[in-house]
């Protein structure tokens, strides 16, 4: 017997019933995007590595500890695994003009890749939600899309208790520029303590340390100057706009001045949406503006803002408040107590299904068919909310028998198989079930 091979650590399978909950998720997401009126778009999972160095920054965790890179056999092209997806639907923008019309606001649902240890909720391959609005240089976008990720909150049925807003900004480069000066003067008075990755970032990224989670750094990292202090006019002018359009419909938030994100590429608005319901793992949802990013790889300058949502956290986030999804069922299950009957039920069920009706029959092989009251386990267990019967007795009278499963009456009732288009609907759900 050959070896047992399995899957990658950190990179899961995703089975039934597990798979429905992702679905119904993925359907809200949906539903959320054509009420703002986002289109979605799709990117390739592999990327040129010179794109996530230059948009990423050389010097993120991502980029130095975190991406699947790999050589291209076939022409030496140095290829990675996209870590993150921003970076990608922009350079596609890029590529093909996109913007040439004017601005878009588009949404995607990818797989990603870091190389990390795995952990609940925080996986080598994982799944996100992606929302951009590109050529948009308003703080009422940036608003608007920090609106849809407390509408998809709601869509999901998680109570407002359980996730809080939390906002900053990271001004304009020149102002970061000073920032970073009176970062590097702050962390050399204190170099003693610093950990040898602080050490490293001290003179090439400081405002990384600032993201630190080492306990023993803490008050050093909090007594360090804030960016909020070297802000000019336009910067804090395009905040207030922000925290105006958030206070005018109700929506609390929490100013916090550490908060930095994970990518270079962020300028004013950042934000996150947080709980306190997954341990370490607190972000759910986060993103920001990130207006040098398009002439970063090469394009035209262009205003953007977007951000990013983990589905294996909403999931987990999801079960941690008890806000579960129903489990989908069917209308019909189709009950075949004898093998003679298979293509009558085949035929019936196909009708069925083209009239709308959601139908899973009982399937075996003849020698292992099982009993009328197997069959009816199995029907009860699935959810349905019809069984129908496919017996001799209903053959030979041209009929099929439909019993009524979960209304607690059992009633049962005759059909003709002759007449299927004029029955059919009366099995459908009356409401959708996913």
């Amino acid at each position: 017997m050959a070896d047992k091979l399995n899957a990658v650590k950190g990179m899961n399978d995703i089975l039934p019933p597990e798979s429905a909950r992702w679905e119904w998720f993925e359907a809200k997401v949906r539903a959320l995007m054509a009420r703002y009126g986002y289109a979605n778009v799709r990117t390739p999972v592999v990327e040129p590595t010179a794109l996530f160095v230059r948009g990423l920054g050389e010097v993120t965790d991502i980029v130095e500890k975190e991406m699947y890179s790999f050589e291209d056999s076939m022409n030496g092209d140095r290829l990675t695994l996209r870590p993150e997806a921003t970076a990608g639907i922009v350079r596609a923008m890029i590529e093909h003009n996109a913007l040439y019309n004017g601005p878009m606001r588009v949404w995607s649902n990818v797989s990603l890749f870091r190389h990390e240890r795995p952990q609940k909720g925080r996986y080598r391959q994982f799944h996100q939600i992606d929302v951009e609005a590109l050529g948009f240089a308003g703080p009422d976008v940036d608003a608007e899309q920090i609106l849809m990720c407390r509408a998809l909150l709601l869509d999901l049925g998680i109570p407002a208790e359980h996730v809080w807003l939390e906002l900053n900004s990271l001004g304009q480069p020149a102002e970061r520029t000073a920032h970073r000066a009176a970062l590097i003067a702050h962390f050399e008075a204190h170099a003693d303590a610093l950990d040898d990755d602080a050490k490293r970032r001290l003179q090439s990224n400081p405002l990384r340390i600032l993201d630190s989670k080492n306990p023993a750094m803490q008050a050093i990292v909090e007594a360090a100057p804030q960016l909020m202090d070297f802000l000019g006019e336009a910067s804090l002018a395009h905040l207030a706009a922000v925290r105006a359009a958030l206070d005018a419909v109700g929506l609390a938030y929490r100013i916090n001045p550490r908060l930095v994100r994970g990518m270079d590429y962020y300028n004013l608005t950042v934000f996150e949406w947080v709980t306190d319901k997954l341990g370490s793992q607190g972000t759910v949802c986060g993103g920001g503006r990130y207006d040098g990013l398009f002439e970063q790889l090469g394009g035209k300058p262009t205003p953007a803002v977007g951000w990013g949502m983990g589905v294996e956290r909403m999931l987990l986030l999801l079960e941690a408040v008890a806000a579960q999804p129903a489990v989908p069922t069917v209308d019909v299950y189709a009950i075949v107590p004898v093998a003679q009957a298979l293509p009558t039920a085949l035929a019936t069920c196909e009708a069925l299904r083209a009239a709308g009706v959601e139908v899973l029959m009982h399937g075996a092989g003849a020698e292992s068919w099982g009993s009328m009251k197997s069959q009816f386990k199995k029907a009860d267990a699935s959810g349905a909310r019809h069984a129908l019967i496919f017996g001799a007795d209903e053959l030979a009278r041209g009929e099929v028998t439909i019993k009524a499963l979960r209304d607690g009456s059992g009633a049962q009732t005759a059909r003709a198989l002759s007449e299927v288009a004029t029955w059919a609907a009366t099995l459908q759900s009356p409401a959708p079930n996913h």
